[in-house]
């Protein structure tokens, strides 16, 4: 091989050798024999292309299981290109998602999913394609509710939550009975909170600077959509302290009335530290 790209470089020189043709179309000429390969050098040989659907779906499966995931999906690729009519293309669709969620990539396994559901809506694995795509956009957002001290969740896009919340849900309501939805449903209760805690971020984040019509409405907003999760303590707390910012001592009252109620030993009653590790931004009287 390097002799015959030692000869390929030379070539060039020898043809001029002696013609008179200046070093600018020397390089001129040399550049279009490199383009052209010399003609001398092998091609790069696709060992798959004869391989029949069978093989190329076992072997695209066997580097799956081996955690080769950019090649499994490239023979992925190619069976559904070559057999997209065949027993394992619907199948390699599917198990293109699920490769591309394991290289860590997430745009492209929620994509794979989506044309999975669009393509095949009454494949009886189409409960999986589904999963999925919430798996994928919930590793997205996998650090929502870390570091809740050192964050300012009010710049967080919640979108990713949200669209891996409404997969879990299509799945859990379409397929009750699915061996994914009891771990669909966990992870809801996850993005529930975690869509909840953004909110009272956000109501913080307008707190602070004054914007008390704001926050209070983030605060409501948690407790019209998201009444189970856990930061409704706070967002009652934020609602209740906006407002009487305000000087509304009506609707601070009942805002405090339903903390009371629902968390009668909560720290925002009293003006102690609060659940997170930071001190409590209001105080009660």
């Amino acid at each position: 091989m390097n002799r015959i790209l030692a000869f390929c470089t030379a070539l060039p020189r020898i043809i001029l050798a002696g013609t008179g043709f200046s070093w600018a179309r020397f390089a001129a000429l040399s550049l279009a024999i490199s383009l052209a390969g010399c003609g001398l050098l092998p091609e790069q040989v696709d060992e798959s292309k004869t391989w029949s659907a069978n093989k190329l779906y076992g072997m695209a499966k066997e580097n799956l299981a081996e955690g080769n995931f950019a090649k499994a999906i490239e023979l992925f690729e190619k069976l559904e290109a070559r057999f997209p009519y065949g027993p394992f293309a619907q199948q390699a669709q599917l198990e293109m998602a699920y490769a591309y969620y394991k290289d860590n990539e997430p745009i492209s396994s929620i994509a794979a999913s989506e044309r999975f559901i669009k393509l095949h809506p009454n494949h009886p694995n189409v409960d999986y394609a589904y999963y999925l795509k919430g798996l994928a956009n919930f590793i997205e957002d996998q650090g929502l509710l870390a570091n809740l001290g050192d964050q300012d969740m009010s710049e967080r896009d919640p979108r990713a939550a949200k669209e891996a919340f409404e997969a879990f849900r299509e799945l859990t309501v379409r397929f009750p009975d699915s061996k994914y939805t009891a771990d669909a449903q966990a992870r809801m209760k996850y993005l529930v909170n975690a869509l909840a805690l953004h909110e009272v971020h956000v109501a913080r984040h307008y707190f602070k600077r004054g914007a008390f019509v704001a926050a209070a409405n983030r605060g409501k907003y948690v407790l019209e959509h998201y009444q189970q999760a856990p930061a409704m303590e706070e967002a009652l707390a934020i609602m209740a302290q906006s407002y009487a910012k305000l000087g509304l001592d009506t609707p601070r009252d009942d805002a405090l009335k339903v903390l009371k109620l629902n968390f009668p030993n909560s720290p925002f009653l009293t003006g102690q530290t609060t659940k997170s590790k930071s001190t409590a931004w209001w105080k009660f009287w």
